[in-house]
């Protein structure tokens, strides 16, 4: 079967130069959303502006598997760290997916889906090694190939690659009791953002394969002092193009 990649970006800036990187590339606006229609490497893709948020990224996402007929989906974009250790810069792939502000208790478990009865929606396994391997080579090469060496410098990036947990939630965590909160909780993740579980339950239901790859772009706490907007720009939309570039070279 001929595979259609869906490519999902948490924000805006962050998929500019993934757009680039399409070849014949078209147009589509489908509820105040655009989705990019073009072939990486000869493979078709279709990349799009997930919106911020569960529910608008939940609507992209079912968008790109019913009306684009994706085939594998890859979510990327920045997070804040929640465990010890992360560093700005950092590339996290999720091995498992949770919503760290659903709570429905008492008629089930804290953080467990209705109806679906789980907690975790796990990545797929061929596509978090794939794009653990495309990382890897990428991380090999030296991370100036990828941002230049006046990024390298000014945010201090000496990237590792770690696999993990991913915890999503319609808030910016933005303080250490929040992160200490989540993370008392939670032990196991290892960041957070505001999309991805929500997509993760998207494929889940749909049978889309799935993996979520985030950028650490701050350490969730008050202690983080980059400038997050220049970040996005001259760091995570050229990590997102490497990567998503190695992805397709390895297909």
């Amino acid at each position: 079967m001929d595979r259609t990649i869906g490519i999902l970006g948490a924000m805006a800036q962050e998929i500019d130069e993934v757009k680039a990187l399409l070849k014949g590339k078209t147009v589509v606006n489908i509820a105040n959303r655009e989705f990019v229609v073009g072939k990486i490497n000869g493979i078709a893709c279709v990349v799009a502006f997930s919106k911020w948020g569960k529910v608008a990224a939940t609507i992209t996402a079912t968008l790109l598997i019913q009306e684009f007929g994706v085939t594998d989906l890859f979510f990327i974009g920045t997070a804040g760290a929640l465990a010890d250790g992360l560093k700005v810069g950092d590339i996290v792939i999720s091995k498992r997916l949770v919503q760290h502000d659903l709570d429905a208790r008492p008629m089930i478990s804290r953080f467990e889906l209705p109806l679906l009865n789980r907690v975790y929606v796990d990545s797929d396994p061929e596509l978090t090694e794939l794009a653990g391997k495309a990382v890897t080579n990428l991380l090999n090469k030296g991370v100036e190939n990828m941002v230049g060496e006046e990024a390298v410098k000014e945010f201090n990036l000496a990237p590792s690659l770690y696999f993990g947990d991913i915890a999503s939630g319609d808030q910016f965590i933005n303080s250490d009791e929040k992160r200490q909160e989540i993370f008392g909780l939670l032990p196991d993740v290892l960041c957070v953002e505001m999309e991805g579980a929500a997509v993760a339950q998207v494929c889940l239901e749909f049978g889309t394969p799935f993996t979520v790859i985030r950028t650490i772009s701050d350490t969730a706490n008050h202690n983080a002092r980059v400038d997050f907007g220049k970040f996005i720009v001259e760091v995570a939309n050229a990590y997102s193009r490497a990567i998503i570039s190695e992805i397709m070279g390895l297909m």
